[in-house]
């Protein structure tokens, strides 16, 4: 006989599961089904309902390729246009007051992904942290980041930012719902990683999001990602082309086409832009001047960005990940020449004398993590520091078999001591050949400065804030250490570059 437990929010009554030490409660729905007259709209209000909804199995991941929902070893969740929701874990003790609320946002290049991994479940950060973990799950690739919102017409319109649109309307639910559920709404912390970190950022950047939380977590952002209005109708328009439509018809097949159809159409265009433009990833949110009126750099650096503190890093090994997995950033001197092509004559000689052995592969790699997460992530630490508390580190850790493996502290690899899977499969997995030890003081390292930050919007006091004086850095190691503007020569060389746009 399975525990559960009832409670009610602002839509109705949700039946979870009541496990020893936690509650959780899966797929609550945040927004209408996204289907029918609703496909490419932005988020409608859930229908309210009577009796009990029962929430203790995950439904759908949103539409990606299969293989982007695998949730184990030859498991793979189900993906679906209905995916708009969200999960909720709670400790089962009862607690003295409001606790904190941490709202993750899942990573994959905005194509991929699903709050459905055991990973994210947040179990032991919501035991250790006294604290309310929130995850969801937000349209992605073709249904959530490409501008169609051009091909509507008056009778059937089609809007912008769409996945973006999502995880604000997830933050409302949060804020409407989640004292049911013993959350503090007036303490919630967003935070993500890779595509997700990004998401933090736009999320700064989105007036509609103002108020809904009060503090960021961005791990590994792709942080200057952002289409101009002519790059998504450009995009949109040779989306249209790979799903065989005729634009003068483009709102009927839009709206006709089956689902697998489009996300094909727009899975095919995307790689062809990222081998034509290295470094410019199409599936992205759009600055449409409305919704989003400024890309997330861009209204961190002018101060129109919310104010709330963050704290922000990277990896020191990002691009090790995708030159041995998925082949997809600039880690190669081909790719990195196309980039350094449309950014100044002097820029290549400039970047590659900050990197002692370029052209070499492993240094090719770096650079090419580098260009994508840290080089952006910096003009956001400058930027956000002169208007708000702002907090940088660097995740130098990488046990024994990541060393031998080639691939080092990765992207990604900082998923486990922040949501403390030293014990899973794959964290006794990594730790194999050594390092338990290390893992387990990172782990410490990452979650009680998370759960700081978390309840008092300040890490612990051995982090200082970062101020473009001081440039001060947690690199999170065995042992961690502070440095004071890491890698100086490379920050210089990148200074001023950005990626290259489509039309």
């Amino acid at each position: 006989m399975v525990a559960t437990i009832d409670i009610e929010t602002a839509d109705g009554v949700v039946r979870g599961r009541r496990g020893r030490r936690v509650l959780r409660w899966r797929s609550l729905p945040y927004a209408a089904p996204p289907v029918g007259d609703l496909r490419f709209r932005a988020p409608q209000p859930v229908q309210p309902w009577t009796g009990v909804r029962t929430a203790t199995e995950f439904g759908s991941a949103s539409m990606q390729h299969r293989a982007g929902a695998r949730i184990g070893p030859r498991t793979y969740q189900p993906t679906s246009e209905d995916s708009l929701t969200l999960n909720v874990t709670v400790p089962a003790a009862p607690s003295a007051g409001p606790r904190p609320v941490l709202v993750f946002i899942h990573g994959g290049g905005y194509l991929i992904g699903t709050s459905a991994l055991t990973l994210y479940s947040g179990s032991r950060l919501a035991l250790r942290g006294d604290a309310v973990v929130v995850s969801l799950n937000y349209r992605l690739g073709a249904f959530g980041y490409v501008d169609f919102s051009g091909f509507g017409t008056p009778q059937r319109p089609f809007d912008s930012n769409l996945g973006l649109r999502d995880q604000v309307a997830a933050l409302e639910w949060v804020r409407r719902n989640i004292a049911a559920f013993g959350g503090d709404p007036d303490n919630v912390t967003i935070f993500g990683e890779s595509a997700g970190a990004h998401a933090v950022l736009a999320l700064l950047a989105t007036p509609a999001a103002r108020g809904l939380f009060h503090r960021g977590i961005a791990q590994s952002p792709p942080a200057d990602w952002a289409l101009n209005a002519a790059d998504a109708a450009t995009f949109a328009r040779r989306c249209l082309d790979a799903l065989g439509a005729d634009p003068a018809d483009a709102a009927r097949a839009l709206i006709e086409a089956p689902a697998n159809d489009i996300r094909r159409a727009v899975d095919r265009t995307s790689r062809a832009v990222l081998s034509e433009r290295p470094g410019l990833f199409p599936i992205c949110p759009v600055i449409d001047g409305e919704y989003l009126p400024h890309s997330p750099v861009d209204a961190i650096a002018d101060g129109v960005a919310h104010r709330v503190p963050l704290i922000i890093g990277t990896n020191r090994e990002e691009g090790a990940l995708f030159a041995r997995f998925a082949d997809m950033l600039p880690t190669n001197p081909a790719r990195l020449h196309k980039i350094f092509e449309r950014a100044g004559a002097d820029t290549e000689a400039r970047v590659t004398a900050a990197y002692p052995g370029y052209p070499q592969p492993s240094v090719a790699v770096r650079m090419g993590g580098d260009y994508v997460f840290w080089r952006p992530s910096v003009t956001v630490m400058e930027g956000h520091s002169r208007y708000a508390p702002t907090y940088a580190y660097r995740y130098d850790f990488a046990p024994r078999a990541l060393r031998l493996a080639g691939i080092g502290a990765t992207h990604a690899i900082d998923l486990i001591p922040v949501f403390g899977a030293a014990d899973s499969p794959i964290g006794r997995a990594f730790t194999a050949a050594g390092g338990r030890r290390g893992l387990l003081a990172v782990t410490d390292q990452f979650q009680d400065n998370w759960i700081s930050f978390a309840r008092t919007g300040v890490p612990l006091p051995s982090w200082p804030v970062y101020t473009e004086g001081s440039r001060a850095t947690l690199i999170i190691d065995h042992p961690t250490r502070l440095e004071y503007d890491p890698d100086r020569a490379k920050r210089l060389a990148w200074k001023g570059i950005r990626v290259p746009t489509l039309t």
